[in-house]
């Protein structure tokens, strides 16, 4: 019994030397396994995350939609804010110590990365103005509701592109989410009776403003997608300087391509009169302006700091959650009429993002499960060897 039990510690010193070896050859990658699996403090980040989704996301709609009702014309200064604030991530980015994986980890070609600031970039800056025009076109809770089809593209392309399972609740998840969309694009032309959203939106761009929307979603689920196949095969680091320096960048290109349109098209030339003609003064023309922008750099942040640390999927389910809270807001703040069909289209989108919820708690569970088995796996193969011994 003494020498099947001297077997039996060799064989756990064994199997706990080479998980260290292997924890210092890859440990940025043990580090990550071991967050996902539910700790206190990988929660902790998540939900901060989350928090920022929702509320930049929700804010930032809101004031888009304020700038025009307050009489804002310009879609590309609506496409500027979207991205402009992205000079203010300097600031964490310059109070962020380097992680000890960078140190360790060899840098990434940078070609490849200005190639991935580049691309992201000039998509998001499209996108962006897609948005723009979208909001414009619809009242902000028709808006908000079918941008949630978004969810049910990033599902494709995550398939498509970072090899997202698509499991029944998933698939679920597109479904619903697919047909709140029809269901508002049927009855998306009784918003264009008397709301003061509608009022400010052209009579008959109701269906343009749908079909822009939607395309923006898509446009958008494809950003989420290549964001997180940068980080996974390009960058290969899923630190906070890394996510402040691939937001950053990318929306300084965004920005760039928002200037270029803003004086190509001549609506520079309107803003002083359109800052002077805008309700209630100049000075909330520039806090309307500088808060969108704010908000919508933070929710970004938010965003891609998920994409990283879960997934693009993960990240676009966390927006949807604002889905049942912007239209509650557009009616109380700028009139637009809860109709049926909305009340209707919102409860599907909730039960759309509960279908994934469900699915990231199952993944949770398996996950446990699975490493509790290889556990048991371990212990009981050092005893059968003992007794073999023995």
């Amino acid at each position: 019994m003494t020498h099947a039990q001297e077997i039996q510690l060799q064989v756990r010193e064994q199997e706990s030397g080479n998980g260290e070896q292997d924890s210092r050859d890859d440990e940025p990658k043990a580090t990550k396994r071991r967050l996902t699996r539910g700790s206190a403090r990988w929660w902790m980040t998540v939900v901060l995350d989350m928090l920022m989704v929702l509320c930049g996301g929700t804010v930032g709609t809101l004031l888009g939609r304020l700038y025009y009702n307050s009489g804002g014309k310009s879609k590309w200064v609506a496409t500027l804010m979207q991205s402009g604030g992205s000079p203010l991530l300097a600031i964490p980015l310059l109070l962020t110590p380097p992680h000890p994986a960078e140190e360790r980890q060899p840098a990434a070609p940078p070609s490849k990365v200005a190639a991935v600031y580049v691309g992201i970039g000039v998509l998001l800056g499209f996108d962006n103005l897609m948005y723009a025009y979208a909001l414009l076109y619809l009242p902000v809770s028709t808006f908000s509701l079918v941008a949630a089809t978004q969810l049910g593209f990033n599902a494709i392309t995550s398939r498509l592109i970072n090899a997202q399972r698509f499991t029944a609740p998933i698939a679920n998840s597109v479904v619903v989410l697919t047909f709140a969309a029809a269901l508002l694009g049927i009855g998306s032309a009784s918003d264009d009776e008397t709301t003061s959203s509608s009022d400010v939106a052209p009579r008959g761009k109701h269906a343009l403003g749908f079909v822009l929307t939607l395309a923006a979603s898509a446009s958008f689920a494809l950003i989420l997608s290549l964001f997180e196949a940068a980080f996974e095969k390009v960058i290969m680091a899923r630190t906070t300087r890394w996510v402040l320096k691939v937001q950053m960048c990318t929306n300084l290109v965004a920005t760039a391509v928002g200037v270029v349109g803003l004086f190509a098209s001549g609506e520079w030339r309107t803003l002083p009169g359109e800052m002077a003609a805008f309700k209630n003064g100049r000075a909330r023309y520039v806090l309307t302006l500088v808060g969108t922008a704010v908000c919508w750099q933070a929710a970004a942040v938010g965003t891609v700091r998920l994409t990283a640390r879960v997934s693009s999927l993960f990240a676009n389910v966390t927006g949807t959650v604002a889905l049942p809270l912007v239209p509650v807001f557009a009616v109380v703040l700028f009139g637009d009429r809860m109709t049926g069909i909305k009340a209707v289209a919102m409860l599907m989108a909730v039960w759309g993002f509960l279908s994934y919820v469900y699915q990231h708690y199952l993944d949770g569970r398996r996950a446990a499960a699975s490493g509790k088995g290889a556990e048991c796996g371990v212990v009981c193969t050092a005893a059968r060897t003992a007794g073999v011994s023995a």
